[in-house]
């Protein structure tokens, strides 16, 4: 978390392989990225990491089924697997029924959570997120939030997001705030029960909007 401009979305492009960094190093499951070749990065992507865009960053030729099963497909999967894959996580996040139709004819809601679907099709070890609510109401924001935690539970996935909700932050087990491009303040939900731990982020969160207003 953290305002506009503070490097939220710099710092996991970074992590996500999108962009490299001027300074520093960026290791993933202890391989330094930055010496990867471009083919070895495009594997390291398709095999370890998912990606939920803000702007979903779908194929408009390609029907939801074929933006769904895409990972699997760079992967050259089995067909059947593919299929398997697609039909449970599409009926996970509701989209079941839009399989076979292109992502203008749907939603905004519904092109979000097929790109959430995209995103977690291949069981990465890493989900990079950007804003992955914005576009859903309370109610399929929630639901969401109860898979990522669920995966990170029973898979040990690492869910790396960004988000401007605090109910929606009030889901991770750790929080980071950015400000001008660094660590600001970091917590942890250890031994807070949810609504504990969502009142301390509501608290830090209005205390950096009024030094900002200050300032």
């Amino acid at each position: 978390m953290g305002p506009s401009g503070s490097g939220k979305s710099t710092f996991i492009n970074m992590i996500s392989t999108m962009d490299y960094p001027t300074d520093g190093q960026v290791y993933i499951q202890g391989r330094n990225v930055m010496n990867m070749s471009a083919n070895e990065i495009g594997h390291f992507r398709y095999e370890n990491l998912g990606f939920i865009f803000q702007n979903f960053n779908l194929l408009d030729t390609h029907t939801i089924y074929e933006n769904i099963a895409l990972p699997l497909t760079l992967a050259k999967a089995d067909p059947k697997l593919i299929e398997d894959k697609v039909t449970d996580i599409a009926k996970k996040l509701n989209i079941d029924m839009l399989l076979n139709k292109l992502p203008l004819e749907c939603s905004g809601g519904q092109r979000q959570r097929t790109a959430i679907a995209r995103a977690l099709i291949n069981d990465p070890g890493i989900i990079v997120a950007d804003e992955p609510t914005g576009n859903l109401d309370s109610e399929n924001s929630e639901e969401l939030m109860e898979l990522f935690e669920k995966m990170n539970r029973e898979s040990g996935a690492t869910i790396v997001m960004v988000t401007h909700d605090s109910y929606v932050a009030s889901f991770t087990s750790r929080l980071i705030f950015i400000r001008d491009g660094a660590i600001s303040t970091e917590i942890t939900r250890e031994g807070m029960d949810q609504d504990e731990y969502f009142q301390k982020i509501v608290s830090i969160s209005s205390a950096g909007r009024s030094r900002r207003k200050r300032a």
